[in-house]
């Protein structure tokens, strides 16, 4: 069976971009299928749909969200977008937001992480052998064991390449961790928004 093992957009299928947390207390996962760039802006609307549709009624009384993530892509820890986003998030839904990064090159396991766990979910594995596109996110949700599995297709256009200025980042309230503070910090929300 022939699939494709790289991410490369098919000029009629178009390409479809996984970004998921996985709920260590509840053992769920959310998905988001984004169609256009896998940004920080991307995974932090994702995280914030987990939150709207499902965090918010399940954890009412939650005052932090701690995010285990590995540090590539779009949740880079040295990416200035991803501590701009992670603000948004936190204003957003007025947790204070704990970020464990792993280590570059670390595989992550399920019972290291906290509460929410980011990562690439490996959905071209779960596929038939055909390519990834925008009618594929409904085959994968059929595969899946939970009904609240994969949940939706996010059609919103991200663009790469946003520059987040000095100031910008000046403007994120992160407080680092004494043990790898570049990997390990919170972000409360800010002081205009408590």
């Amino acid at each position: 069976m022939e699939v494709r093992g790289h991410d490369f957009k098919d000029k009629q299928l178009g390409h479809a971009i996984p970004y998921g947390i996985y709920d260590l207390t509840a053992e769920e996962g959310w998905v988001s299928i984004g169609i256009t760039s896998d940004t920080a802006q991307f995974a932090v609307n994702t995280i914030i749909s987990w939150w709207e549709h499902l965090g918010r009624e399940r954890y009412p009384h939650a005052r932090t969200l701690t995010i285990t993530a590995d540090s590539g892509g779009s949740n880079n820890p040295r990416t200035r977008l991803w501590r701009h986003e992670l603000q948004r998030l936190a204003d957003t839904t007025g947790l204070s937001v704990r970020v464990c990064h792993f280590r570059p090159h670390i595989e992550v396991e399920q019972d290291r992480a906290p509460t929410v766990q980011l990562r690439q979910p490996q959905l071209a594995r779960q596929a038939t052998g055909e390519p990834r596109s925008r009618r594929q996110p409904d085959r994968l949700h059929h595969d899946q064991h939970r009904p609240e599995g994969l949940r939706q297709l996010d059609d919103r256009s991200y663009e790469r390449g946003i520059e987040i200025t000095d100031d910008q980042l000046a403007a994120v309230n992160i407080t680092r961790d004494t043990f790898h503070g570049d990997w390990n910090y919170t972000i409360t929300p800010s002081l205009a928004q408590s």
